[in-house]
């Protein structure tokens, strides 16, 4: 799963060190992907202190710009109450105007203080003193975003935590649907794990769309399978469903979908070597989806992939409101898919 640059510890690693009560005095955890750093967060303060601690043990700053430095290297210099270790959380440290000031309290650290800086949504600049002096005496671990294409290995790992399967038509709705949010993610597939039936260890697609609210046969996935596979009546049927139903199937999603289909066929007609085996070197996707493209180029060619890929950036400018006209969302998008399919 998330893994950091420059040979770091990965997310697994990291959470069974923590299961194992084998703590460092700080941990910088950085990135875009926000929800490994939280996972990891809320992990350390549950194996670190015992429930009965953690009113006089736990500190959590959420920072702003005004934020003072100096209170969070008071409080972690602080010593525990009645317990082995304190555990100081730093919440938003990305907005910690003066976060290199952490930097002499992390070369003269407490060895009873875990200090938790969580810096969202970017990386501190790993040429800076602090994450030396960080990874010197405890963990710099890096949240990079997760590619759409990691998505059912996600939903997989997750619900198999649980003791739970999923078919991949459920899986890949899933993925398709919600997209790369993992906090998000993580919340729908926590509806579907309470709404099991009981006996049932399989997730499906009726599941799916009862719980979740995704119609298993009208979304995004089963869009782009009638789009691959040139059904024209079914691809005109569930974009008519979707302009039938905007809040729950916006445009703004599906167009990403579309794009990045033909953006990765593109790349595959220009691979150069054919056979499935290259074009998944070729793009970098996992050998399962090489069949959904290949079956794309043979549908579409490198000429007509082309042509999509500009009707879809041109799609994108007009639903935003440039030259559009007296155009309806409905009408840019059945002319979207009419464009593909002829």
């Amino acid at each position: 799963m998330a893994k950091t640059s420059n040979n770091g510890p990965s997310y697994n690693e990291l959470m069974q060190a923590v299961r194992g009560k084998q703590f460092q005095p700080v941990y910088l955890l950085m990135g875009e992907e926000a929800y490994y750093i939280d996972r990891l967060c809320d992990a350390i303060v549950e194996n670190a202190l015992a429930e009965e601690e953690r009113d006089f043990n736990q500190m959590t700053f959420y920072c702003t710009r005004e934020t003072d430095v100096n209170n969070i290297i008071n409080a972690a210099r602080r010593y525990p109450m009645m317990a082995e270790r304190q555990v100081v959380i730093v919440k938003e440290a990305q907005n910690l105007l003066k976060i290199e000031e952490l930097t002499d309290y992390v070369n003269n650290c407490l060895k009873s203080t875990i200090l938790l800086l969580a810096y969202k949504n970017g990386t501190v600049d790993r040429r800076k003193k602090l994450v030396g002096a960080v990874q010197r005496v405890g963990v710099v671990f890096e949240s990079p975003k997760v590619r759409d294409s990691a998505l059912p290995q996600f939903i997989t790992e997750y619900l198999r935590q649980k003791n739970l399967d999923i078919e991949n038509p459920a899986r890949m709705i899933m993925a398709e649907y919600i997209g790369a949010d993992l906090s998000r993610m993580a919340s729908e597939l926590d509806k579907l794990i309470i709404a099991m039936p009981q006996g049932k260890s399989t997730v499906t697609a009726d599941m799916v769309e009862q719980n979740i609210g995704i119609s298993k046969d009208y979304n995004n996935w089963e869009l782009k399978n009638a789009i691959v596979a040139k059904d024209v009546l079914k691809a005109n049927q569930i974009i008519s469903y979707f302009n039938s139903n905007p809040k729950a199937n916006p445009p703004f999603v599906t167009v990403p979908v579309l794009f990045n289909l033909f953006a990765s066929v593109m790349q595959a007609h220009y691979s150069p070597v054919k056979t499935p085996d290259g074009i998944a070197q070729h793009l970098g996707i996992a050998p399962w989806q090489v069949s959904e493209i290949m079956t794309t180029m043979h549908n579409y060619s490198a000429m007509k992939t082309m042509l999509i890929i500009g009707k879809l950036r041109e799609t994108d400018v007009r639903l935003k409101g440039v030259e559009k006209g007296s155009d309806t969302d409905a009408d840019i998008m059945r002319e979207l898919i009419f464009f593909i399919l002829h």
